[in-house]
């Protein structure tokens, strides 16, 4: 399985529900928390091209965005194959 990584802040509602479209398919990730971090957001601002809200997502290497594209995938059929790797 593709390691996944989401940076996110623990009072954005997003972010929660992102995380429990992942965890409702069994899938580890890996989470940064960005609240009173701006070094950490500075951070990943840069690896996604300049966006600036959480969540971000990565599955692989592939950056996937924010809680609608993840959710977008799923209803695609793409998030599985992604998590496949």
């Amino acid at each position: 399985m593709a390691e996944v990584l989401i940076y996110s802040s623990d009072y954005c509602p997003f972010c929660m529900r992102a995380k429990q479209l992942l965890a409702s398919k069994g899938v580890d990730f890996q989470e940064i928390c960005v609240d009173g971090e701006p070094a950490v957001r500075a951070e990943m601002t840069r690896l996604a091209g300049g966006r600036t809200s959480v969540p971000q997502i990565w599955i692989g290497d592939t950056h996937v965005g924010g809680c609608d594209e993840l959710y977008a995938c799923a209803r695609a059929g793409q998030l599985d194959e992604l998590l496949a790797g």
